[in-house]
């Protein structure tokens, strides 16, 4: 792979794809050469790069998330550790393996080196990536797989979780205790970007906005005739995006309307993040392969990505990196 590529070139063509929503040169850090004629001709000579892979120990990766300055990668699943990719020296190390079943999502806490994990083993951990040789604190005794959790962006001692029974419980960090419980979430929570005054939390077909604060049900969100596997934010906090397998649906708080979507159209939707350097691109996870949205024009493109269903996405707007997780057993780096 060429590492810079003849970018210039691209421009003309790129824009027909992107919309103007900043300069098209910061996408293209690396320039896939063995692009059939075909594939040239579809995409429009726009090619969305891999600039990096880590392989797992032959097992599923099911979640990742950037640490908040776009230094590390952690990326979790099957093998029931967390492997941490350092984004300067591309060397990785591994927490050890406390969880005893599945982790099914890490977040990094905002503005820090520490992070949780969440597992079907039903227990929380918590880590600092600077000494992954042991956990910080654990909440164990759950009644219930734990399915999702997120961090508070402003009062980062705040984290949710959400298991397989439907219920959000919200805990602080210092100290380690329970603050209440909600209903409404089993796939994924995520908390609103930069504000946190709203969460999102996916149950079966339904999205649910909440009031962090007064925890009542701000929105509904209906409209998916499958299950919604995936949820997330722009990074203004006014638009969240959901998946199931053979739709993407693009919600307005504004409004609590749906504003725009797109079918799979054959393919499977699994997971959904917004491109960090171009607000009306989304990058949609599929069975082996990366949906690239422009929103804005409504147009879409396939990317090769993966051998098996993308589980995850994650973005840093540091780097202006995605990475994508996969049952593949690899994380990949995109740029």
């Amino acid at each position: 792979m060429d590492r810079f590529g003849d970018i210039a070139a691209l421009d003309d063509s790129m824009e027909q794809f992107l919309a103007p929503d900043g300069d098209g040169r910061d996408l293209y850090g690396t320039v896939k050469q063995s692009l059939s004629e075909n594939q040239k001709e579809s995409s429009k000579g726009f090619t969305f790069g891999e600039v990096g892979c880590i392989r797992t120990r032959n097992s599923k990766v099911t979640c990742c998330h950037f640490s908040s300055d776009g230094k590390l990668l952690a990326s979790a699943g099957h093998d029931m550790k967390v492997v941490l990719w350092n984004m300067d020296t591309l060397k990785t190390e591994s927490t050890t393996e406390e969880h005893k079943l599945a982790i099914t999502d890490v977040r990094f806490r905002p503005n820090s080196t520490q992070l949780a994990t969440a597992s079907v083993d039903k227990s929380v951990r918590l880590w600092d990536a600077n000494n992954p040789s042991y956990s910080l604190h654990e909440y164990t005794g759950h009644s219930s797989p734990i399915m999702s959790l997120d961090f508070h962006p402003k009062k980062t001692d705040l984290f949710c979780f959400s298991d397989n029974d439907n219920e959000i419980r919200y805990w602080n960090i210092n100290p380690f205790t329970s603050v209440r419980v909600s209903k409404g979430g089993n796939a994924q929570v995520r908390f609103q970007p930069r504000v946190g005054h709203l969460l999102a939390a996916a149950s079966d077909k339904v999205v649910t906005i909440f009031d962090v604060e007064s925890d009542r049900q701000i929105h509904s969100f209906q409209g998916h005739s499958e299950m919604v596997n995936y949820i997330c934010w722009d990074s203004t906090g006014d638009i969240l995006a959901s998946v199931s397998q053979n739709l993407v649906k693009i919600w307005s708080m504004a409004s609590g309307e749906c504003i725009q979507e797109l079918g799979s159209n054959g393919n499977r939707f699994h997971s959904c993040v917004f491109h960090p350097s171009y607000s009306t691109l989304l990058v949609i996870g599929g069975i082996s392969s990366l949906e690239l949205w422009n929103m804005a024009e409504n147009k879409s493109m396939t990317i090769p990505g993966h051998e098996n269903i993308i589980s995850a996405l994650a973005q840093s707007p540091v780097t202006g990196m995605v990475a994508s997780a996969s049952h593949d057993s690899s994380v990949k780096l995109w740029k």
